[in-house]
């Protein structure tokens, strides 16, 4: 089933630049194969849910790699018996 996920990274503790790191997570996000929106406050994503977790713990593990010694991960998570689509959400407004 195809759920629908908005993604926010709030890396905390970084030696490094936090945009560089938000970055590359959106780098990895968009280098999935998933359905993604990039917005202003976190990244919405669409796929099979084992796909959308399976990216979520990708991000977390490459950004305590790239430096990050303690992050946040905020995630919206929308599930249904069918297959959503963030299409059919925002085209009327578009």
């Amino acid at each position: 089933m195809q759920i629908n996920a908005a993604i926010q990274l709030l890396p905390l503790i970084t030696a490094g630049n936090k945009y560089d790191l938000i970055d590359a997570a959106i780098v990895l996000i968009k280098n999935s194969g998933l359905h993604c929106r990039v917005c202003p406050f976190e990244t919405v994503v669409e796929g099979e849910a084992k796909e959308v977790y399976k990216l979520i713990e990708q991000i977390q593990n490459e950004t305590l790699k790239a430096g990050c010694d303690e992050l946040l991960i905020n995630i919206k998570i929308h599930a249904a018996n069918r297959n959503l689509s963030f299409e059919d959400k925002v085209k009327k407004f578009e």
